[in-house]
């Protein structure tokens, strides 16, 4: 007979703190080595993978202690990724909690207040590179297994983590969940919700923005900064048409009527970032300037190359600056121009809220959390929109603090980890019924 969803709540029990910290601690005491900067720095998801099988292989049919079934699956040396299925009884009843990434972005020690590769704690602090991105859900997760296992509890439903090598940096392929898939390792997960557990705060996060690197590349000419009449000042006409192009995103792409409903912070948005140019002397009028920026709108690229084409045609239209500071120079035949170019797109994604995954994950934030309120972020997790294009049903959730994600001196608190392992609980629970 299979447990009921309150028995399995009692069957399972609380987090254990003294086995999560000391997974966790032996987690950032690895993560110097899951850096990823390539081809600086290549991460080494086998030192986490290790800690993650140390703690479930004796509980597996590999070595005869247990029910799980533990897959590692390596595309490169030293990158694994580990699948691990608690069975079910029911054929084709799944769920799976995805995403625990195991690379982290990289941490400059000089720039910390504390040790960013080992484990410190402050009161409900628990400090460290990779606490709230990812490496505190990797710990979560697999203390679920390995709970799951000890408990026994009769689940209907198969119960599936999926630890993954390289998240933080797409330049390199092949590797991670993006593998599994195309090896068709994931199909079987199509079946029940997905669980995508890579964000923050404790509330489901239900959709995320796309994101298009673009470059301006301006080309004036070169002259010295006292005769600027005889130049044409590619920063300045950077700056005019910069804000030209601005004023015109954001009148053709106004807020979407849905991002109310999705609780986007803000709309789609096209702004620069970075800023560079040849050199030379402080009294050099340069010959050409590069903005970049990102946009994040996908189908943009095309109306974006026709504010440029626009502008260009009609350069000598361009507000200027000053008596003298122009983009044309009729006796030179010279024209101040503009070249706009993309980078690889990262597409965005909408999460199905009338999924039962949805439901059961909201109600269990309200139960565990005390309220639920999801929102979005016009960041991009483009590995989660390549899963919902596959077919899968993508919900996600994360346990970490977003005021610390991606940040100098990370950190997550345990009773944050452990009101998300309750929810896990829950989600479980309910899709017993």
């Amino acid at each position: 007979m299979a447990s009921s969803s309150t028995d399995v709540k009692k069957i399972v029990g609380d987090l254990d703190k003294e086995s999560f910290m000391s997974l966790l601690s032996k987690l950032i005491g690895e993560s110097k080595y899951l850096q990823t900067n390539p081809p600086d720095l290549i991460p080494q998801e086998d030192r986490a993978v290790k800690h993650v099988l140390d703690s479930l292989l004796p509980l597996s049919t590999t070595t005869g202690g247990g029910p799980l079934v533990i897959n590692h699956v390596t595309y490169f040396p030293s990158r694994g990724n580990v699948i691990v299925e608690y069975p079910g009884t029911v054929p084709g009843k799944i769920l799976s909690f995805v995403g625990c990434l195991m690379d982290v972005v990289t941490a400059n020690p000089k720039d910390w207040e504390f040790d960013p590769f080992s484990l410190s704690i402050e009161g409900d602090k628990l400090r460290g590179c990779g606490t709230t991105d990812c490496l505190g859900h990797v710990a979560l997760v697999t203390e679920l297994m390995r709970r799951l296992t000890e408990t026994k509890p009769k689940l209907k439903s198969t119960v599936v983590a999926v630890f993954i090598a390289n998240e933080e940096n797409s330049s390199i392929s092949g590797v991670g969940v993006d593998a599994l898939v195309k090896d068709g390792l994931l199909s079987k997960l199509k079946d029940g919700p997905l669980f995508w557990i890579d964000t923050a705060d404790k509330q489901p996060c239900i959709g995320t923005g796309g994101m298009i690197p673009w470059k301006l590349h301006v080309t004036g000419k070169l002259f010295h900064s006292g005769l600027p009449h005889k130049a044409i000042n590619p920063l300045e006409l950077a700056m005019e048409a910069l804000k030209e192009i601005q004023l015109r995103f954001y009148r053709d792409f106004p807020p979407h009527p849905k991002e109310e409903t999705y609780g986007f912070a803000t709309p789609s948005t096209m702004k620069p970032t970075q800023w560079t140019y040849p050199g030379g002397g402080i009294n050099q009028i340069p010959a050409e300037c590069t903005i970049s920026g990102d946009v994040s709108v996908k189908d943009v690229m095309e109306k974006l190359q026709e504010y440029v084409d626009d502008i260009n045609e009609n350069i000598g239209k361009v507000e200027s600056r000053g008596p003298v500071s122009k983009y044309v120079l009729p006796d030179e035949n010279l024209r101040g121009s503009l070249t706009l170019s993309f980078d690889e797109a990262k597409s965005g994604v909408a999460c199905d809220l009338n999924s039962r995954g949805f439901h059961v994950l909201c109600k269990a934030t309200e139960e565990v959390v005390g309220h639920v309120k999801p929102y979005s972020i016009t960041g991009s997790l483009p590995l989660i929109r390549e899963l919902q294009d596959e077919g899968f049903d993508v919900q996600t959730a994360g346990y970490g603090l977003m005021a610390t994600y991606h940040a100098k001196n990370e950190y997550c608190l345990f009773t944050d980890m452990s009101q998300g392992y309750q929810v896990f609980i829950s989600v479980i629970s309910q899709l017993e019924d």
